[in-house]
């Protein structure tokens, strides 16, 4: 079929005011570049005639800025779901300009097709290749793309020339089918394929493709420091002690892990340690560093739904895919992070949190309980049905003025139900099988810092005993007098009697 070749401006006007969107992609891998970059500009000139422009957006995961930041800076944005990173849309959230609905990513997908997002009237989907009879063949990032393409009323298609036709054959997309009565997804292994490596549309259905050579908008990451070198050590260990206890089989089993500086230095912490055998990944983002242990024989296989790589080191996965396509697979988010693909195959899930509570509550998505960060992402999904749940992070921030370590955390993203270890820098709580009390000392003792320890202690000496003691009026005292005063540090239990 000869398909209607168009710029991305062109593109971008059959978009009409209060329309629903939806996008290819997974963090700014394999998102689109250029359409949603010109409808920017046009929904500026529009607000400068006084015309009203916003529509809803529907994504895999986050985008970059040449989505979610020019978007939120034109003003153009109704409502988005479900997890983003740009800092200028975080601020337009939390100042109300934005509606977002913060959801489980494997959940999008199914929402979509049941109906609870509205109308996605159009895709805009970024592919490496397209073929005469509506085959889409993707780049480093898939996300929701196969229930889009089909749901949406039109397709537009960014051909990017920036991503290799190498990669043609590491996707393995299925699209799960509608309750009831739906089928089990056959993955017992990683490694396991069980869809085709393509969509599959009506070319009729292709409005225009835009063709363009743009890399991905790749986030890089700080450097380790001592803190985050000591989690991941404290993760290593760890993990390393239950293999040697016979709880988690010699053999090892597949991780998950979250996105960050933390995230790669728990990695690379598993990858020097000799005791760990080398292992595999079920996860629904790579990154550097996973790709580094691939290279080192230390990681043998990778599934995910997104390289969420820098551009160099994607353009060495395209130059070595004879190496490479054997060891990594692509696959939609309601794949990646299906609860019951996890539990089947026995995933440990390694994620961060903003702060965690004496017993074992985390908080993973909003600062002080109101102003959000990024969203819930993937952690809930894998969270939820993990053979071992782990949450780490720093025990504190804001150069000591805020304790990570908290009586009750400000938001509750994952319950005490769900997470199994703590760990910070200061050591490891393992919760599993402790009463509310047991698992309050272990946290304290083990996870808070040496400046707030002796005031969590306090907290629970001024709590209403009960199966788990709380004091209603005090419970988030620390974070009040830090919004008050600026610094946990300075909280007197005292003024919080009554």
């Amino acid at each position: 079929m000869n398909y209607n070749r168009m710029t991305a401006a062109e593109a971008a006007s059959l978009i009409q005011n209060g329309e629903i969107i939806a996008l290819s992609g997974f963090t700014p891998a394999g998102s689109p570049k250029a359409v949603t970059a010109e409808l920017a500009k046009q929904a500026e000139e529009k607000h400068a005639r006084g015309e009203a422009f916003r529509i809803g957006i529907i994504t895999g995961a986050s985008t970059g800025d040449s989505c979610d930041g020019v978007l939120t800076r034109a003003h153009a944005i109704q409502f988005r779901a479900p997890y983003t990173t740009n800092t200028d849309f975080r601020k337009a959230v939390n100042n109300g300009e934005i509606n977002y609905t913060d959801i489980h990513l494997s959940q999008v997908a199914q929402r979509l097709r049941s109906g609870f997002l509205g109308h996605v009237t159009t895709a805009i989907v970024e592919a490496c290749e397209l073929t005469d009879d509506g085959r889409i063949y993707l780049t480093a990032g898939v996300g929701i793309t196969p229930t889009i393409a089909r749901l949406a009323d039109r397709v537009i298609i960014e051909l990017n020339a920036a991503h290799s036709k190498r990669i043609i054959g590491m996707h393995d997309l299925y699209e799960m089918e509608r309750p009831p009565y739906r089928r089990p997804i056959p993955i017992v292994r990683p490694s396991d394929r069980i869809g085709l490596p393509y969509i599959q549309v009506d070319p009729r259905k292709i409005a225009g493709v835009v063709e363009v050579n743009i890399p991905d908008e790749a986030r890089g990451f700080s450097a380790p420091d001592p803190v985050t070198d000591k989690i991941g050590q404290n993760v290593a260990d760890f993990l390393a002690a239950d293999m040697k206890r016979g709880i988690i089989p010699s053999t090892f089993l597949p991780l998950q892990s979250g996105v960050g500086n933390i995230a790669n230095a728990v990695l690379s912490a598993l990858g020097r340690d000799s005791s760990i055998p080398p292992f595999e990944m079920y996860t629904e983002v790579i990154q550097n560093s996973v790709i580094t242990l691939i290279k080192e024989g230390r990681i043998k296989f990778g599934s995910t739904c997104s390289l969420s790589v820098t551009n160099d080191c994607l353009d060495d996965i395209y130059q070595n895919m004879d190496f490479f396509a054997h060891k990594l697979v692509l696959r939609p988010s309601e794949i990646s992070n299906c609860p019951e693909v996890i539990r089947r195959i026995g995933v440990i899930t390694m994620n961060t949190a903003i702060e965690a509570d004496i017993y074992g509550n985390v908080n993973s998505t909003h600062i002080c309980g109101t102003k959000m960060m990024n969203g819930i992402g993937g952690s809930g999904d894998f969270t939820r049905s993990a053979y071992i749940s782990i949450f780490s992070c720093p025990s504190t921030a804001k150069g000591g003025c805020i304790s990570s370590i908290v009586p009750m955390v400000s938001h509750l993203d994952h319950s005490e139900h769900s997470v199994n270890v703590i760990i910070t820098e200061q050591g490891i709580a393992d919760l599993r099988g402790k009463s509310p009390m047991e698992r309050a000392q272990a946290v304290i003792e083990n996870c808070a810092h040496p400046d707030y320890k002796q005031l969590l202690w306090d907290y629970l000496k001024i709590s209403t005993k009960g199966q788990t003691s709380h004091s209603l009026s005090a419970a988030l005292g620390m974070h009040q007098v830090f919004l008050k005063k600026g610094d946990m540090r300075l909280t007197d239990w005292s003024e919080f009697a009554g």
